[in-house]
């Protein structure tokens, strides 16, 4: 009998509102019922208001791709984040959003994957000594890959490890704001105005402050040297000199604390979920693992050419993408009447797209739950690259770092295993959970040997 990767048990039957909300706080995944893995499109409605869960691949490409500016992302969820994004370009929308991509976009093209990629080396590298030196001993694997992730954002943005006083201290504050739960408020459930108190979890808004005056330091640190032309070349000074090709403006500090802060959120949070799932699906299937490692001591890791080389550990990291995307779920909002799949949805209706549905939907995927990097080779799983497929989201709002992300899972995972080996405890398999990210409900716990 073959055994699946771990997967949260759904809820079973109809339940209240109230209980909805209760199984939604303590884990987005296990809240929802059995049959979305399989419905083309479902509802929810609240008396204040409805939401549709679309998995069809026509109507993602609809909302993702065709009619983008039809279907903005949703103030319900943005509430959540604004204390720490402020207008970031994760929650903006229309002429402000547009205007901010066209600043951050240039400094994530094709060709600054290069630049970045003596940090991220030096990142990876520091993250296999440091488990090196645990050689033979249990680790808590997320806990590495969090240290890890946050490295690789201060090198690359700041050209700092995250040893640096000021980095340790940020990365503190980011765990304890993302244990907080901050989307879970209330907004998300019930319509307030502004002047209504959104009941955060304590402590949210106290580590967003603590966060956002970190970055802030950071920023106006950095404009004083590319003011003096001391500045290095890394992400922070490309994206706070690049002009808008529109308008010629740049960003001002309040702006780029704000761009700062949702590059720490989604590429230390996301990063450090999906490095950690791939460790443990690596462990727990050894023959993919030595895959991995063999093809990772055939390359010369210290060439970004060597890159193109590793496509089984690229095909292991997809799949991880695929079985626990670190975003499960994102949300849309319409801005008119609509017309989808027979029913009539007015305006304001929430439009859900979950890539953790979508990634598992039985009608599309072949062996939907089961972990198998080939996949990636077959008709079927390039057919579903290509339709269902979302871990970044995709069309004019797809994650500007997405080719950076790819490039930081397959480098670390491939540095890792060269030279060590992971292998699963005593401890039961982890069990997923999702709050801002997908993680495990208890941390991953794996042994950690020198091959």
């Amino acid at each position: 009998m073959t055994v699946l990767p771990p997967k949260p048990a759904s809820r079973a039957g109809r339940v209240s509102l109230v209980r909805y909300a209760r199984l939604f706080r303590k884990d987005i995944l296990s809240a929802q019922p059995e049959h979305l893995y399989r419905a083309w499109m479902a509802d929810f409605r609240t008396p204040w208001f409805r939401s549709c869960l679309a998995n069809d691949p026509a109507l993602v490409t609809l909302l993702l791709r065709e009619r983008p500016g039809d279907f903005p992302k949703s103030e319900r969820v943005s509430e959540g984040l604004r204390p720490l994004l402020g207008n970031s370009v994760f929650v903006t929308n229309g002429d402000v959003w547009k205007r901010q991509r066209r600043i951050i976009d240039p400094a994530f093209e094709g060709g600054r994957l290069r630049d970045s990629f003596p940090a991220i080396r030096a990142a990876s590298r520091a993250l296999a000594a440091r488990l090196s030196a645990q050689s033979d001993r249990v680790v808590d694997i997320e806990e590495k890959a969090i240290h890890a992730a946050a490295d690789v954002i201060f090198r690359t943005l700041f050209s700092v490890p995250v040893d640096s006083r000021l980095a340790s201290e940020t990365y503190r504050a980011f765990r304890t704001y993302q244990r907080s739960q901050p989307v879970l408020n209330l907004a998300a459930f019930v319509p307030l105005p502004q002047w209504m108190p959104r009941f955060f979890r304590r402590g949210t808004r106290k580590s967003a402050r603590q966060i956002r005056r970190l970055i802030g330091d950071m920023t106006r640190a950095r404009a004083a040297e590319i003011t003096a032309g001391t500045a290095p070349d890394d992400l922070a000074t490309r994206i706070m000199t690049q002009a808008d090709p529109q308008t010629g403006d740049t960003f001002d500090a309040a702006e780029m604390t704000d761009q700062v802060a949702i590059f720490f959120l989604a590429g230390h949070e996301t990063s450090a979920a999906a490095l950690s799932w791939a460790l443990w699906l690596l462990a727990r299937y050894p023959d993919w693992q030595d895959r991995v490692a063999a093809e990772a001591q055939a390359a010369d890791l210290s060439q970004f050419s060597a890159l193109s080389g590793l496509s089984v550990t690229r095909d292991v990291f997809r799949e991880t993408l695929r079985l626990y995307p670190p975003v499960p779920m994102m949300v849309r909002q319409t801005q008119g009447v609509e017309h989808m799949r027979g029913r009539d949805l007015p305006r304001g209706t929430q439009m859900i797209l979950s890539p953790w549905h979508l990634h598992r939907h039985t009608r599309l995927w072949d062996n939907p739950d089961g972990f198998d990097p080939g996949r990636w080779r077959t008709k079927n799983g390039q057919e579903c690259a290509r339709r269902a497929f979302i871990p970044f989201s995709a069309g004019p709002r797809v994650c500007p770092g997405a080719g950076f992300a790819m490039l930081e899972g397959v480098l670390m995972l491939a540095t890792v295993l060269r030279d060590l080996k992971v292998e699963l405890c005593e401890d039961a398999a982890p069990v997923p959970v999702a709050h801002l990210t997908v993680r495990s409900r208890d941390g991953i716990r794996l042994r950690v040997v020198r091959r």
